[in-house]
Parts: structure tokens; C-alpha cells; sequence
């Protein structure tokens, strides 16, 4: 009992800080990738976007095993003094750094190019899933509370966002004024590697372990058994695999929705700013219908606004940028709601497959939601420079022709809209409700007398 009532101590404010500093550091990877490295592929370093998308969905779908195979590692290390986890953190700064490379595309012959751009955005992928895999894994052991699994959800999403907000506010806006586009991504990465790695450390050293798993070292045989037994991890993964290529898809086509279709790429910053009042106002008030309606409800809530936003977004007039912008506000709102409610779920399933088994497996619980999320990325990413290239899309013309219009449209309302529209749809098999959840929990509780 001891560990247990340790475990459901509300965790201090300097921890959930913390944790969301760590995915503000995270997202200086991500993010900026997501963002922008589809912009820096076709129109800084010359690369045509059929092999960008192509680059980007091979280099995710890599991702995702390495994300696996980062997970098996997790749940192979122990520290007595500093646990499973955050050891792991100690080395963001490695991702950082490479980042930076990543952004330095040489001017060389093309098939140079793009085999640089391979092997250092794979890189990249190995080093970013030794960091993030064990990062997502300390919300399940720093509590057991469903209330400040909630919190820690919404501050990850703060961290995560307020990069996102960054980027968007003085960033975004500064590539469509005629600057020097090589200068502002070498700065911008440069500043991250610096600043990341600060926060990496600080998420390490205030996160405390709490809740030990039932066997320090997990066996491949265990983590296997208990992925077989786990029902709602796999129905969470399917959904999420699903959202993230349209919410992915929508972020990555954000830009040239806004430049190329409404022509205001000034409102870029307008968006910036409604990511940060959406994340705010969500980390707040979330947790409130949570414990009204559950997790799976909110979830299912906040996945049909999305759906609405695709179809605005798909469908507003050139002339009335503002009706794109609502489409692309309500998009936000389906994407913070999920992404907080996903940590939180994640976190579910991980005592369930302990329920079952009677083996605490983390690592690579998380890995396969972290995996089927890089494939999610991968494929909204490529989703959108496919549409480019069948557009006809032409780097540096002033004008799109409409067939490129009505793509970057496509990319950026139709198809982001239909794919939440499944995902929300899958939800419908998930069924460790937040009861479900507690009584279990309880059950592990007596167990362990």
C-alpha cells in the first residue's frame, strides 16, 4: 500500500511545469519540422515536393520503429537512484543538435541533396525517439491520480503549443516578406539546440518516479503478452493514427492554405495567437467534462469539431479568408482537446495491461502510440506534398494555378476532416471507461496488500 498511496499524492506545481517544459523542448524538434521543413525542402533547398512527401513519409514510418525499438530499450533500464525514465532526458540535447543539420541541406548535385536529407532527418528520428519515448512514459509513473494525469496532459500541451505559437507568431511570417529563408532556420535551430537542452534537464530533475512497476526489467515475452492482452491500447492507436495524418496534414498545408488559396499569410500570426488561448483555456477547463462525461466522450466531442473545420476550410471563398480562418480554429480546438485526452488514455492502458497481466509494461505501451503518431505525421506530411505535386504546385510563382488551389485545399480541409471522422468513429470500441479505469486501479490497489 505504501507505493500506491505515494502514487496518488497530488504532484506539485514544479512538476507539472517541468513536464510541459519538457515538450517545449520536444516540439523544437517537431514542430519545427511539422511546420516548416516541407516549406525548406521545396522552396530553400530545391527539392521537388514528390520527393519531399516521399522523404518525409519513408523517414516516419522509420520513426515509428525506431519509437519501438526505443521502448524495448526503456523497459530494459532501471536506475536505482533516477528510475526508468529520466535518465533518458539527460540526452535531448543530441536530437537538438541535429536538427540544426537538418535544416543545412548543401547546394550539391540533387541526388546528393536528398540522400544528405535522408540520412540526417533519419538521424534525427533515432535520436528523438530515445528522448521522447521515455518522456511520454513519466506521466503513468509520476501518478495514478486521473485528475493530475489530466493536468500533466494539459501541460504537455501547453509546452508543446507555445513553440508552435513561437514559430507561428515570428517565424512563419518572416518567410513570406523576401528574407533570407537559410539564415532564419540556422538561427532558429541554433537557438533551440541551446535552450531545448535546458529544458530537457529541468524535466529530468523535477519529474520524480513514483509508481515502481511490477518487475524492474521487462522481458520481450512479457511486453508482448501484454500488448496481445491490451484491447484499448490497440482501439487508441487505430484513432490516433488516424487523427494525427489529418491534423498533421492540416498543420503542414497551414502555410500554403493561408499564402497560396486566401492570400494572408499575415494571419498566421492571428493563428499563432488562437493555438495559445485554445491551450490555455483547454489545460484549464478540460478536466472538468472529463470528469462529467469521460475521457472517450471529450475525445469523440472534440474530434467532431474538427470535422466541421476541415469541411469550412475546404469549402471558404477566396474572398472571405476569414470563414478559412474559423475552419482552421475549430481544426486547433479538435487537436488540443485529443492531444490532451491521448496522454491521459495512454497512461489508462498501461494499468490495464497490468490489470490483465500482472506485468507493468510502459515503455513500449507508449512506444506503439508514439509510433502510430510518427506514422500519422509521415503520412500528413506526405499527404500534402502528394496534393502539391498533383496540383501542379511551383515553388516561387506568385499565382497557384487553380488545380494547385484546390489542392492545398484538399490537403488542408477535405481529407483532414474525413480521416478525424474515422478516427472518432473508431472510438467507439474503446471501452476502458474512466469507471472501468478507477475500479481496476482499485483492484491493483488490494493486490498489492
Amino acid at each position: 500500500m505504501p507505493q500506491n498511496k505515494e502514487a496518488m499524492k497530488k504532484i506539485s506545481k514544479l512538476s507539472v511545469f517541468g513536464y510541459g517544459a519538457g515538450d517545449a523542448a520536444n516540439s523544437m524538434i517537431i514542430s519545427t519540422g511539422n511546420m516548416f521543413l516541407l516549406v525548406y525542402y521545396t522552396d530553400v533547398a530545391g527539392i521537388g515536393a514528390a520527393a519531399a512527401g516521399t522523404l518525409l513519409l519513408v523517414a516516419r514510418i522509420f520513426n515509428a520503429f525506431t519509437d519501438i525499438a526505443a521502448g524495448r530499450i526503456v523497459d530494459r533500464v532501471h536506475s536505482r537512484r533516477w528510475g526508468k525514465f529520466r535518465p533518458f532526458l539527460m540526452f535531448g540535447f543530441i536530437p537538438l543538435l541535429l536538427s540544426v543539420a537538418v535544416f543545412h541541406v548543401p547546394d550539391a548535385d540533387p541526388a546528393l541533396k536528398l540522400l544528405y536529407a535522408y540520412c540526417t532527418y533519419g538521424l534525427v528520428c533515432v535520436a528523438y525517439s530515445m528522448v521522447n519515448v521515455p518522456y511520454g512514459c513519466l506521466v503513468g509513473a509520476m501518478t495514478q491520480d486521473a485528475r493530475d494525469r489530466a493536468r500533466l496532459g494539459g501541460a504537455r500541451t501547453i509546452g508543446g503549443l507555445s513553440v508552435g505559437a513561437t514559430l507561428g507568431f515570428f517565424i512563419a511570417p518572416l518567410l513570406g516578406a523576401g528574407h533570407d529563408m537559410q539564415q532564419i532556420f540556422t538561427w532558429l535551430t541554433l537557438a533551440f539546440a541551446v535552450v531545448g537542452s535546458g529544458l530537457y534537464v529541468l524535466t529530468g530533475a523535477v519529474c520524480v518516479e513514483r509508481v515502481a512497476g511490477s518487475v524492474p526489467k521487462v522481458t520481450l515475452g512479457q511486453s508482448i503478452a501484454a500488448l496481445k492482452a491490451n484491447s484499448p491500447l490497440v482501439v487508441l492507436c487505430l484513432s490516433s493514427i488516424l487523427f494525427v495524418t489529418g491534423t498533421s496534414a492540416t498543420g503542414a498545408a497551414q502555410f500554403f492554405y493561408l499564402r497560396d488559396v486566401l492570400s494572408r499569410v499575415d494571419l498566421f500570426p492571428v493563428m499563432a495567437g488562437a493555438q495559445v488561448l485554445i491551450t490555455l483555456t483547454l489545460a484549464v477547463l478540460l478536466p472538468r467534462p472529463v470528469a462529467r462525461w469521460g475521457k472517450r466522450a471529450v475525445y469523440s466531442a472534440g474530434g467532431a469539431l474538427g470535422v466541421v473545420g476541415g469541411v469550412l476550410v475546404f469549402l471558404a471563398p477566396a474572398d472571405a479568408p476569414w470563414l478559412g480562418l474559423a475552419g482552421l480554429v475549430l481544426g486547433l480546438l479538435a487537436s488540443a482537446s485529443v492531444s490532451i485526452l491521448t496522454w491521459a488514455l495512454i497512461a489508462d492502458t498501461v494499468e490495464y495491461g497490468e490489470w490483465k497481466t500482472g506485468v507493468r509494461v510502459q515503455g513500449i505501451n507508449y512506444a506503439l502510440l508514439a509510433a502510430t503518431r510518427k506514422l500519422g505525421m509521415g503520412f500528413g506530411g506526405g499527404l500534402v506534398a502528394f496534393s502539391l505535386a498533383w496540383g501542379g504546385y511551383v515553388s516561387g510563382t506568385a499565382e497557384q494555378s487553380d488545380a494547385a488551389t484546390l489542392a492545398i485545399r484538399a490537403a488542408a480541409g477535405l481529407l483532414p476532416g474525413a480521416l478525424v471522422l474515422a478516427a472518432v468513429g473508431i472510438m467507439y470500441w474503446y471501452r476502458l471507461t474512466d469507471q472501468k479505469h478507477a475500479e481496476l486501479v482499485a483492484s491493483l490497489s488490494r493486490d498489492a496488500t
